[in-house]
């Protein structure tokens, strides 16, 4: 399972805008019956109030995955709203989320500049970094991140990812058991445990892990797949492809070997896994559940 993200929402009320150089109006020494050119100056107030509509709309279509159209909206939100590191985190979420780093980096350090030691803003760099494949530099910022918010179990989950891409299976171990110390049913932690201890050749241990994220969400694929994995190599082979199947059912993504790097699979069970996903069987459950998928997108 890979990494969670950080949303961005408004401070209520907000401080009002500095002042925006609008325009100016010409003077000059001539009669008074002279017409002048003249610029209304825009109504700060109202600036602002469209700016927290715009910002709002983007929250709402992150919300349903619409990441262009939100990002669209943010964008214009911060030409309104200049002085709020809410709209800058926002912007970058979503850069980072259609893959533009470097946009994600310049709209992170505005949001820098106006809340230094904001926890949202430390952990959206983690996230960057992270995307980036600089785990240890995430894991710099995810730390600041937890000892500022001791309280909250995705930031000790994005540290656990840090650590499991660095190789460093204890300490994101430890740090995944407190994410789940924090939120008894935060299964996607307990997915990860199974991947470390797999990786560390604990499979037995690695499959309790599995089975008990199962229990809590028996709709997510990765760790009933994760199972089937396991079982296929320990010699179970009927059992293993017959939860697969189940597995590939409820999302066909997961028939690929890429896409389960992507998710953070270690080189043990990507390599225990290309025999599985290349038995017939299971590469037709995967084929019919991307069609189905496809199809429900297209109504």
């Amino acid at each position: 399972m890979s990494t969670f993200s950080f949303c961005f929402g408004l401070r209520s009320p907000l401080p009002l805008l500095l002042p925006l150089l609008m325009g100016s109006t010409l003077v000059c020494p001539v009669p008074a019956i002279a017409l002048v050119p003249y610029t209304p100056q825009m109504d700060l107030v109202e600036l602002r109030q469209d700016g927290e509509g715009l910002f709002r709309q983007a929250v709402q279509l992150l919300q349903f995955n619409e990441y262009e159209e939100a990002l669209r909206r943010a964008e214009l939100a911060t030409q309104l709203i200049q002085d709020q590191y809410e709209v800058w985190g926002l912007v970058a979420d979503l850069y980072i989320r259609t893959d533009r780093p470097e946009k994600a980096l310049l709209a992170l350090k505005e949001a820098e500049k106006l809340a230094p030691t904001e926890p949202a803003v430390l952990a959206t760099f983690g996230t960057l970094y992270f995307r980036q494949k600089d785990y240890a530099k995430a894991a710099e910022y995810h730390e600041i991140y937890v000892a500022l918010k001791p309280d909250m179990p995705a930031g000790f989950f994005e540290l656990g990812n840090d650590y499991y891409m660095l190789k460093r299976y204890e300490q994101a171990l430890a740090t995944y058991n407190k994410a789940v110390a924090l939120k008894a049913d935060f299964w996607e932690a307990i997915n990860n445990i199974g991947l470390v201890q797999y990786e560390q050749g604990e499979i037995e241990a690695a499959i309790v892990s599995w089975q008990k994220s199962v229990s809590i969400n028996d709709k997510a694929a990765e760790p009933l797949l994760a199972i089937a994995v396991a079982r296929f190599q320990q010699g179970n082979q009927a059992e293993g492809i017959e939860q697969a199947e189940a597995a590939l059912r409820l999302d066909g993504r997961y028939g690929n070997l890429e896409f389960l790097a992507e998710q953070l699979w270690g080189d043990r069970i990507l390599k225990d896994a290309a025999p599985l996903l290349a038995q017939p069987r299971v590469q037709i459950a995967a084929q019919r559940a991307l069609e189905a998928a496809q199809n429900e997108l297209g109504q």
